[in-house]
C-alpha cells in the first residue's frame, strides 16, 4: 500500500484520492509513523465490472426507437 507523508498528502490530495476511489488506498504518515490509511467508502463500479450482471436480459435491436410513434403522439396528438 502506497504510503505518502503529510506535506505530500496535502500536495496531492486530490490525485491520492481519485486514486483511492479507484480501488488504491494510501497511508499518510508523520516522520515514518503510519497515521491514518485513507480508502474509499464506495469503490466506483466501473462499466466494465457490470458487463453480465443480468445475463437473461435482452435489448432488442429497435430497443432506441421502440414506442415512437405512440411517444410523439402523446406530445403532437394523433397523426391523420
Amino acid at each position: 500500500m502506497l504510503q505518502v507523508n503529510m506535506h505530500d498528502a496535502k500536495t496531492h490530495l486530490s490525485r491520492l484520492v481519485e486514486g483511492a476511489v479507484q480501488g488504491e488506498p494510501f497511508v499518510i504518515a508523520r516522520d515514518g509513523t503510519p497515521l491514518v490509511t485513507v480508502q474509499a467508502c464506495r469503490p466506483e463500479v466501473k462499466p466494465e465490472d457490470r458487463v453480465g450482471f443480468m445475463p437473461w436480459l435482452q435489448v432488442p435491436e429497435d430497443f432506441d426507437s421502440m414506442g415512437g410513434e405512440e411517444i410523439a403522439a402523446m406530445f403532437e396528438g394523433p397523426s391523420a
